[in-house]
């Protein structure tokens, strides 16, 4: 069965207080190196059948109306064919 992720990440001129959290806990921690942490949600949808260019018009629009909010959040939607059971 097809899987498809939909991945969604704050725009990047929008502040982010929960990747600033994460990132500023870092050294605390021991974790060096790391200049940014944006977090975001990630979907994973699984189709029934084959994801054909329908389907795929209709997970950007539930992924534009439902998953993100357009105006402050970008998104990006893959597909994994070849997932195993």
């Amino acid at each position: 069965m097809p899987r498809v992720v939909v991945s969604v990440m704050p725009k990047p001129e929008i502040l982010d207080p929960q990747g600033k959290a994460v990132h500023k806990a870092l050294p605390r921690l021991g974790y060096t190196g790391i200049t940014d942490v944006r977090q975001g949600k990630r979907f994973e949808l699984e189709v029934d059948g084959e994801v054909t260019e329908a389907a795929l018009v209709e997970i950007h629009e539930l992924a534009e109306t439902l998953l993100s909010n357009p105006v402050i959040e970008d998104f990006e939607v893959v597909v994994h064919e070849d997932v195993l059971p």
